[in-house]
């Protein structure tokens, strides 16, 4: 084998038996040690090499127990629209209703965080400026359905019943409903969906591998006045979701 790409010349050769059926799919693999022997290279090759099928998503690592051929697991639509935030309540829990699933989530906030440049920029303010930010873990039936990285700025909620999200008369009801209790009246949102490769953290979250794909959705809410009142970015496993927009016609007068 070239010395440059060894453990490429080997996740080759695994890939090919791999689509052969050689392991049936849930199948757990032979060591890398077996491997390395095999295909006289080193250990560290030869877990290279099963790395890299992992992150195309042929194979899954399992700790403590071993490598397995990945089986294809059910890949769901969510719908991204604007008739979601007007159902009143949150609408994560109503798209999880549409689907009989039980929807929860986990959260964390933190108030008088300085806001970064960029989610400065995105919010209108100054950097440095105070900010609520606020992480959540979305779950379905308990399991991890999408991430979130919410950044309110305090001058639009300090004082108010809504400075923590998650706490208070409105917990739980989403920003539209939040805001306008406090006389913020949101009438716009725009997305932007980019792909990218799961990191450590978002994988360990998202209960996927490394280098997994995921949607990466910067969104930001907008009041009537074209004053951006809330942004966040959202991160969903492209393996178990994929990500549709509802665009509502006007009908013709």
């Amino acid at each position: 084998m070239p010395r440059e790409t060894p453990y490429l010349q080997v996740a080759d050769a695994l890939r090919t038996r791999i689509r052969a059926g050689e392991w049936a799919l849930g199948e757990k693999l032979p060591s890398r040690a077996r491997f390395a022997e095999e295909y006289g290279v080193g250990q560290s090759v030869a877990q290279r090499a099963m790395e890299r099928l992992i992150i195309e998503g042929l194979l899954e690592g399992r700790a403590g127990s071993g490598t397995y051929v990945r089986r294809p697991r059910e890949r769901l639509r969510m719908v991204r629209s604007r008739r979601r935030e007007r159902r009143g309540g949150s609408p994560f829990l109503a798209d999880m209703e549409e689907r009989r699933r039980a929807g929860s989530w986990e959260s964390r906030s933190n108030a008088r965080v300085p806001a970064p440049e960029h989610i400065a920029e995105r919010l209108a303010i100054e950097p440095g400026d105070p900010c609520v930010h606020t992480m959540y873990e979305f779950l379905g039936d308990g399991l991890p359905v999408q991430l979130s990285q919410s950044w309110e700025p305090m001058a639009i909620t300090d004082g108010t019943p809504i400075v923590l999200p998650e706490m208070g008369p409105h917990a739980g009801a989403g920003v539209v409903e939040r805001m306008r209790s406090i006389g913020v009246d949101i009438d716009t949102a725009v997305e932007l969906p980019r792909p990218a490769r799961a990191t450590q953290e978002q994988a360990n979250l998202l209960g996927i591998s490394v280098g997994d794909l995921i949607t990466e959705i910067e969104r930001t809410y907008y009041d009537t006045e074209g004053r951006p009142v809330e942004t966040a970015d959202i991160t969903v496993a492209d393996v178990r979701w994929e990500i549709a927009y509802e665009i509502p016609i006007d009908p013709a007068t």
